[in-house]
């Protein structure tokens, strides 16, 4: 966006921009190793107590031996994405000027595979370093329609798993989100309006739609992030795209009555016992 060899100064680009003229000159350094212990350690706190805010996971991390402060631990938490659970005006937070849609789902049944998906973000640590990883989910089903892995938080990522679940599955009646900038950014929902599907965004009174895609996560991270350690981010996505094709097809789900997300997705019949 900057362009040094513009007859434009640099103070007016910046200003033109609404970005800080500091932020030209900054380069960005590597997370430490310190830094990436204590985020691997945050993440594993929040799916255990998803509740549990910036100065109890200082807390917590202070009786494993974890001296940090709270400020530090807030600004991590934003790092990989994390944020409390619990009832409260906001969730996450529109970039300015981004439109925020209305919830479409208080009291709604759903009963059928495409008549809702959802989508969000979690952070996937590594062995050094960390990426953040999307999935766009049929509600009813629970299957994951399709995922990305990206090392950015770009809508761009976002955007490229939408348009290969709706190339391969059709499209939903409604697609709910958070309000985070990626959803909200106007390259996203040009998306859905292209599809007419009604946009659907949590707000007051709906931090339990979180808890939906939270139980993914859970199941992502403690079977199979946790368990490897990548080296690589080519590395992490073929292992994320192993365990997804593997939480479709094979793994049974409790709230599925046993079945697999394809199996309900798919219409497939129940296998008779042995």
């Amino acid at each position: 966006m900057i362009d040094r060899g513009h007859a434009l100064p640099l103070t007016g680009q910046a200003r033109q921009l609404g970005i800080s003229r500091g932020s030209i000159y900054y380069l960005p350094r590597a997370v430490s190793s310190a830094d990436l212990k204590i985020m691997r350690r945050i993440d594993e706190l929040h799916l255990l107590y998803p509740f549990a805010g910036n100065r109890m996971l200082r807390d917590l991390l202070r009786q494993e031996g974890m001296a940090v402060g709270r400020l530090h631990v807030a600004t991590l938490m934003k790092r990989i994405w994390l944020e409390a659970l619990y009832r409260r005006p906001n969730t996450s937070k529109p970039a300015p000027g981004h439109k925020v849609y209305p919830y479409l789902l208080r009291k709604l049944a759903v009963t059928r595979p495409n008549q809702v998906w959802a989508t969000d973000i979690t952070y996937v640590p590594m062995a050094r370093g960390f990426v953040y990883l999307v999935a766009v989910v049929d509600w009813f089903t629970r299957r994951v329609l399709a995922w990305r892995v990206s090392i950015s938080l770009d809508a761009a990522f976002c955007i490229e798993a939408l348009e290969e679940a709706l190339a391969r599955y059709g499209k939903p009646a409604i697609f709910n989100s958070d309000q985070g900038s990626q959803f909200t950014s106007t390259a996203f929902t040009a998306v859905l309006h292209r599809e007419k599907i009604a946009i659907s965004m949590d707000g007051k009174g709906c931090w339990r739609d979180n808890v939906f895609v939270e139980r993914l996560w859970r199941s992502v991270k403690y079977e199979e992030v946790y368990l490897n350690a990548y080296g690589t981010v080519p590395e992490a996505r073929a292992g994320i795209g192993r365990y997804l094709a593997f939480y479709n097809a094979v793994r049974p789900h409790s709230a599925l009555g046993g079945r697999t997300p394809d199996q309900i997705y798919f219409q497939q019949p129940l296998l008779a016992p042995a």
